[in-house]
Order: C-alpha cells, then sequence, then structure tokens
C-alpha cells in the first residue's frame, strides 16, 4: 500500500502542472563591415538547428523560429526575452542566443581567438527556468567561411558553399552538401554527410562517436586517408585505392618511450591532401560519384 500510494502522489503532481509555449519569428539582415577572403560567419546555437545555404547576394539574411516553454507565466515572461545575439567583428559576423545565464563571449584561450558560451561558470547558479528551442535558416554569400554550432534537439545542414566549413554538434547529425574547400565536422550521437562539387585540396576531418559517416567525392580523387574506428568498417567504391605503411611515432617519457602506431592509411589515385575519417560506434562509406 505504501508504493501504491506513493506513485498516486506523483501523478496527481505532475498532472497538475501544464506547460506554457510562446513562439516568435526572428529576422536580421547583416553585412560584413570588411569584406575579405577571409570573411566568416560564426553560428553558435545551443538547442535546435541550424541550416546555412549559400547564394550569389552580399547580404546575410537570418530567420530563426524561436519556441519556449515553461511550467509559469513569470517563468515563460524570462523566456521571451530571449533574442539573437550578434557581435560585429567588421571581417566576422557571430550569431548566438543571447538572454540565457549562460554568458557568451572571448574565452580565455592563449591565442585569444575562440568565441563560445561559458559553460564552466558557476553551475549551481546557472538554470534557467524554462526550456527553449532556436531554429536558424541562413542565407550568406557563398564564399565565406563558416563556423557552425548547435548542442540539442537539432542537426546541421550546409549547403553550396565555396569558403571552408567548421561543423560542431553534439546530439544530431550534420550535412554538409556541394563543398569545395576544406571542411571539419564533428558531432557525438548523429551520422555526417558530405558531398563535394569539386575535390578538397586542403586538410579535411570528419568525426562521430556514434554514428556513420557517408562522403561521396568527384571521379579522380587524389588524396591520403586515414580510418580509425573502435566498431566499425571502411567501405569504398573506388578502385585506385593502396594501402600505406603505418606511421610509428615515438615519444620520451618519465617511464620510459612510447611507441604510438597508425594505420589505416591509404592512398587514393596519385595522392595528395589528407582526408581524416574516425569513428567509434560507426561505419565509413567513402564514394566517388559514377557520373
Amino acid at each position: 500500500m505504501k508504493i501504491l500510494n506513493y506513485t498516486i502522489v506523483i501523478l496527481l503532481c505532475s498532472g497538475g502542472l501544464h506547460a506554457q509555449t510562446f513562439t516568435e519569428k526572428i529576422t536580421r539582415e547583416l553585412s560584413f563591415g570588411q569584406r575579405s577572403e577571409q570573411n566568416t560567419l560564426i553560428v553558435a546555437n545551443i538547442n535546435g538547428d541550424v541550416n546555412v545555404t549559400g547564394y550569389d547576394g552580399d547580404k546575410i539574411v537570418v530567420e530563426i523560429n524561436k519556441s519556449v516553454r515553461a511550467k509559469t507565466e513569470p517563468r515563460l515572461a524570462k523566456g521571451k526575452a530571449i533574442s539573437l545575439g550578434v557581435i560585429d567583428r567588421a571581417d566576422t559576423v557571430i550569431l548566438f542566443v543571447n538572454g540565457l545565464c549562460t554568458a557568451f563571449n572571448k574565452q580565455n584561450d592563449p591565442a585569444g581567438q575562440e568565441w563560445g558560451y561559458q559553460w564552466n561558470q558557476d553551475c549551481q547558479s546557472c538554470h534557467d527556468e524554462f526550456d527553449h528551442t532556436m531554429d536558424f535558416t541562413i542565407r550568406v554569400p557563398r564564399n565565406i567561411n563558416l563556423i557552425v554550432s548547435t548542442v540539442n534537439d537539432g542537426n546541421i545542414a550546409i549547403g553550396n558553399m565555396k569558403g571552408a566549413i567548421v561543423a560542431s554538434n553534439v546530439n544530431g547529425s550534420i550535412d554538409l552538401q556541394n563543398l569545395e574547400r576544406a571542411a571539419e565536422a564533428t558531432t557525438i550521437n548523429g551520422d555526417v554527410h558530405i558531398t563535394y562539387a569539386h575535390n578538397p585540396d586542403q586538410y579535411c576531418r570528419f568525426y562521430t562517436l556514434n554514428g556513420d559517416i557517408n562522403a561521396w567525392f568527384q571521379k579522380g580523387l587524389a588524396a591520403n586517408l586515414s580510418f580509425e574506428s573502435f566498431n566499425g568498417s571502411f567501405y569504398t567504391n573506388i578502385e585506385q585505392i593502396q594501402v600505406l605503411p603505418a606511421i610509428i611515432e615515438r615519444s620520451e617519457r618519465d617511464d620510459g618511450t612510447g611507441y604510438k602506431i597508425s594505420g589505416n592509411r591509404y592512398k587514393v589515385g596519385t595522392g595528395g591532401t589528407l582526408l581524416d575519417f574516425e569513428t567509434f560506434n560507426g561505419n565509413v562509406y567513402l564514394k566517388e560519384k559514377t557520373n
């Protein structure tokens, strides 16, 4: 009877809580104060999707669907105050979620170049009283560089870009389409999809802890590959591929000499830039387009 009574009390308490919801569309149009080949857009989302598409214009066109959920009207009012944060660094534009207890600013790294949220601040006093999502849809000049991230409840999709791309997720997939230059994609729980319109001539790295990597390149790929996985395999339709010798790295330590052996290295075609693939629980599928 004690267990039954306890369960009834919990159900009654849960049934009395009704979440309040608020939605809003945010739109902005931005531009770079200083135009150069180094122009970069940084998007730092927390909860929600980030979709970026390159086009032939010169403006950054932003549309955000914001959703806030809270148990009470006063808490919902706090969530309504969330806004799009913008930092204009002339050649770089930074977009982030403003109005959370977690602050966003330049981090104390040696180079002083990293921007991000202060995840390591006093977590005991930093708990938002509401849930939120911010789904970003952005059109950008296709020649700029991108640094895009999100954490929960969202995927990253980027397409038709000619600049370099860095994409980072935690609980979601990453989809990069019609790329031409260097790219890095990292996620923890999700698949990584990459398609190149022109094969890259600069270093690229693709990683997922729990997911597959699917990479499509144009016919005639010339590159060096590295592959590493704990519970996954490497598959390819490329015929002109050669296994390379393992690299042995030696290091001196207090307890003796250490050796690191890097295997699973391949040469595709005539070789070239390094394409680095790594998973933990997932496969890598590397393919050339046949037409």
